[in-house]
């Protein structure tokens, strides 16, 4: 019932750590492309180090994405491949100039989905498109931007058909003992591939490592018409078809998390290099790290019962939080998640946030500093920044860019110090402008945008609430000037008495515990208000009172 792909020695399924087949082409040495150079290098499984990326065509990179079997809602081990390989795209597109177009297959037809809708009496079409838009959502919800294109498995199964059929005409498959009496089949063929089998032997395989390229359907399970009979595609044909029927017989980028690396990708390669004769079909193969709940040793998964959702997760959190989460380390490495991890992310993105607001307060006068050093700065800007392309140069090394963007932050934040005298002093605006900027365009091409605004309660636009909260702190400041307002007591009387100083009335103390009050009772909605220094300077953070981080702010400071 099943059509086969066969092993033949000396082939070494080892994709756990690569070893490339000797069966599809001669020396089994991968072969460098020729072409145009990104200046970036990654790491490539194929070799198990890093090469230079080259791609095909010029500027051009074609890019293909394992995506989702959408059987349930997905969770926090998928954000983390889907995020990092999201960073990933951005960073070779917006930094080094490459268009990438990529393509992500949706597995809509799989023993998971059928068993599921069984379960749930519907279906496994409905099912499947109802967690398809859910996972749409939840990319969406984490700034994920959408691949070129989105291919389903089920609209391409007569692609696949064609794809087998060339793939035994190629001498390459063979069909079991059910199959034997079809004439349009060779009733023996050669066999050619590197993996081992991934399920149960079946009495008419070969070879204990061959699998399955074609599944006969069982009673009441959804069925297409095939040489061998009414079937489905197995797991690792759609694939190779549909990036194939995509990209042809080159492809530049694959890529997955790491635990699909052996058998689906080796699988992959095998199949598509038997369709295509050719020496190579997938140039590069990236490979994220696990996501693990720390302290355990095993990756998130739906299998293991061990997962958080996207949406139960952006309850607590926000993309933001997640994406600097996964900036913090490399993307091949795994991650351990725990709620100290997401702290320090949160951490470094109020950072960001409270450099953003001190640079725009100095922008605008309303921050009186020291006199900066205007050439240090700029030195450290110019530093930075090639430090920061070094990095992501360098197998997208994000954790290394971020530490060298923080320093700058840190940099600056310790040079826009308030005083409580500044008339007169020297400015340098420009310099603190470019910082702001480079700070600003770095982390808004790598996904994090530290302007986007928190949408108000009830539904109300961002600018309304923003406007709301704005006011509210303003008409404070001012009620608290008031209350500030220096007078003279009436001096005091008899011989050696001090000349009267100014001092706060005692009738207007009432106005500054009502100004506290209120300050005290806006922070657990997420409205900070700050007085700096010994000017009065003050700048108020809107937050939000949902999930959303420290990510906006209104910076009016409004003299006391």
């Amino acid at each position: 019932e099943l059509q086969y792909l066969k092993v033949l020695p000396p082939c070494t399924p080892t994709w756990g750590t690569w070893t490339r087949s000797t069966c599809t082409h001669a020396g089994g040495s991968w072969i460098r492309p020729v072409g145009f150079d990104t200046g970036v290098k990654t790491y490539n499984s194929l070799t198990r180090r890093k090469e230079p990326l080259i791609l095909t065509r010029d500027r051009v990179a074609t890019w293909y994405s394992c995506g989702p079997t959408v059987y349930d809602h997905a969770h926090l081990g998928h954000a983390c491949s889907y995020v990092r390989f999201d960073i990933l795209q951005r960073i070779l597109s917006r930094v080094f100039g490459v268009s990438v177009v990529h393509a992500l297959v949706i597995t809509d037809i799989d023993d998971k989905i059928i068993k599921r809708s069984q379960e749930e009496n519907m279906s496994p079409t409905i099912l499947a498109r109802i967690y398809e838009e859910e996972f749409k959502k939840d990319m969406l919800s984490l700034k994920v931007l959408p691949p070129t294109v989105y291919l389903r498995v089920t609209e391409n199964v007569p692609q696949i058909v064609a794809f087998i059929e060339r793939i035994v005409a190629n001498g390459h498959a063979y069909p079991t003992a059910s199959f034997s009496q079809n004439p349009s089949l060779p009733p023996h063929s050669s066999l050619v591939c590197f993996v081992r089998s991934f399920g149960t032997a079946d009495s008419d395989k070969r070879d204990s490592r061959d699998f399955a390229l074609w599944k006969a359907a069982k009673p009441g399970e959804p069925s297409w018409d095939s040489p061998w009979g009414g079937g489905r595609p197995g797991w690792h044909i759609e694939c190779s078809t549909i990036a194939s029927s995509v990209f042809g017989s080159q492809l530049d980028i694959h890529s997955g998390g790491v635990d699909l690396a052996f058998p689906h990708h080796e699988n992959e390669v095998a199949q598509s290099e038997a369709y295509h004769r050719c020496p190579q079909w997938g140039n590069y193969f990236l490979h994220s790290g696990h996501l693990h709940l720390k302290g355990s040793a095993e990756k998130m998964s739906k299998s293991l019962k061990n997962f958080i959702t996207i949406k139960e997760f952006l309850r607590s959190y926000s993309a933001h939080e997640f994406r600097m989460f996964c900036l913090l380390t490399k993307y091949r490495s795994a991650i351990d998640f725990s709620e100290g991890s997401m702290l320090a992310a949160r951490s470094q993105l109020g950072a960001l946030v409270t450099f953003d607001q001190g640079a725009q307060a100095y922008l605008r006068g309303q921050l009186p500093c020291p006199p900066l050093d205007p050439d240090r700065l700029w030195d450290k800007l110019a530093e930075v920044k090639g430090q920061v392309l070094d990095a992501l140069a360098d197998d997208f090394d994000t954790p290394r860019a971020v530490h060298a963007v923080m320093d700058l932050v840190s940099h600056g934040n310790r040079q826009l110090q308030p005083v409580a005298e500044a008339d007169g002093a020297a400015r340098s605006p420009a310099v603190v402008g470019a910082v702001l900027a480079y700070v600003r365009e770095l982390f808004g091409l790598l996904g994090v945008d530290l302007l986007d605004r928190q949408e108000g309660l009830s539904g109300s636009s961002p600018v309304v609430v923003d406007t709301v909260v704005e006011q509210l702190c303003q008409f404070r400041s001012r009620v608290r000037s008031f209350a500030l307002a220096p007078w003279e007591a009436p001096p005091p009387q008899g011989p050696g008495s001090a000349s009267a100083r100014p001092r706060t009335r005692p009738d207007r103390l009432p106005l500054l515990e009502a100004c506290d009050a209120l300050r005290k009772d806006l922070a657990p909605a997420g409205v900070l208000i700050k007085v700096r220094g010994g000017t009065g300077s003050l700048i108020s953070e809107w937050t939000g009172s949902t999930r959303e981080p420290v990510l906006s702010s209104l910076n009016e400071p409004v003299p006391l």
